[in-house]
């Protein structure tokens, strides 16, 4: 009977035992598939430490420049980056990945060239476009000066045709952003052509007349805008800046009460009245203004300098003298010297 019991109790043990789960072998830890592992849950440094290990063992083992690759790039270190993922494509021509991280590669080591016809294939393999590397592409246009084809790239990273109006009013505002403002206005003005209503086309323009210090041009945009849009806060914010440098005061201080009943929690708007208020010698009102725009953001060196003024206006020096003090130390703090 006892030896029954014991056969059984080694059966039962060996049934258990094929349950639990077996430790991973020193070269399982040391292996392709574990760098890559370690790779994709965003332990890079680890990873690379597999790697260096694999590298000493098998210098020419198959898909290691691929793992280096993809290491230096998670680690924003392009231009390491770039010899091993020329690596990976001599070795695998057809390697999707490194297709598209070495055209990345290139763009961010400053190379736009050679970053083209990279991104521009690994587009063509997604249905859903990695959004992305769709952007670079757009940028990589722009810095060739193919404003057709940027267009293009970003039309197609918010899935609209080409050649319709929004698309000509995403290229303007990444245009705007990286000042190209010319082609910016050329784009807003066709935007507006293909659809005279469309929202924030106006406002566009209107923005870079305001910038180009065209006030009469950016009062009549925005005020197209405000009919189109008249919902929108920042149309009202910035009329009234366009509005305030052509002296129209009572103008801009309605347009601001307007933006602020829009949008109650933009500073903007708050220092902007502020402004306008110690233009019309309104001081007591600008200093409540001036003083809630700081109680939303405490580092706005215009801001404190406004407030600086109110207040020696108002015969508070003391405060006026540690307005303008702050606002100093935050001019300097943002624009140090070299």
């Amino acid at each position: 009977m006892f030896a029954i019991w014991k056969l059984v109790a080694i059966v039962l043990l060996a049934l258990l035992m094929t349950g639990l789960p077996v430790a991973p072998s020193q070269d399982d830890l040391t292996d392709l598939p574990h760098a890559r592992q370690l790779l994709d849950h965003g332990k890079i440094d680890e990873g690379m430490v597999v790697l260096k290990e694999l590298s000493a063992r098998q210098p020419g083992l198959k898909g290691l420049a691929h793992a280096w690759g993809v290491a230096y790039y998670k680690k924003s270190n392009y231009s390491q980056a770039v010899p091993y993922l020329q690596e990976a494509l001599k070795e695998s021509p057809n390697d999707k990945e490194s297709v598209q991280l070495l055209g990345l590669s290139y763009y961010f080591s400053g190379k736009t060239t050679d970053a083209i016809p990279l991104l521009e294939r690994s587009q063509s393999w997604y249905q859903a476009a990695n959004v992305d590397a769709l952007y670079v592409l757009g940028l990589c246009y722009m810095g060739v000066q193919n404003y057709d084809a940027a267009r293009g790239a970003f039309a197609k990273m918010f899935d609209t045709p080409p050649d319709s109006a929004a698309s000509y009013l995403f290229s303007a505002q990444m245009f705007v952003r990286h000042g190209i403002n010319v082609v910016a206005e050329n784009y807003s003005q066709k935007a507006i052509a293909l659809d005279p209503r469309l929202p924030l086309a106006h406002y566009l323009l209107g923005e870079l007349y305001l910038s180009q210090l065209k006030y009469p041009e950016a009062v009549s945009e925005l005020r197209k805008e405000m009919e189109i849009n008249p919902g929108y806060a920042g149309v009202y914010y910035k009329l009234a800046d366009a509005e305030m440098r052509l002296d129209k005061y009572e103008d801009a201080e309605r347009l601001l009460q307007r933006s602020l009943w829009l949008d109650p929690n933009s500073t903007g708007p708050y220092i902007l009245l502020g402004k306008v208020l110690v233009k019309k010698g309104e001081f007591e009102l600008a200093t409540r203004m001036l003083e809630h725009a700081l109680t939303m953001d405490p580092n706005n060196q215009l801001s404190h300098y406004l407030l600086g003024q109110a207040y020696h206006q108002l015969g508070r020096n003391e405060d006026a003298d540690r307005e303008f003090k702050l606002s100093e130390e935050l001019r300097q703090r943002e624009h140090p010297k070299p």
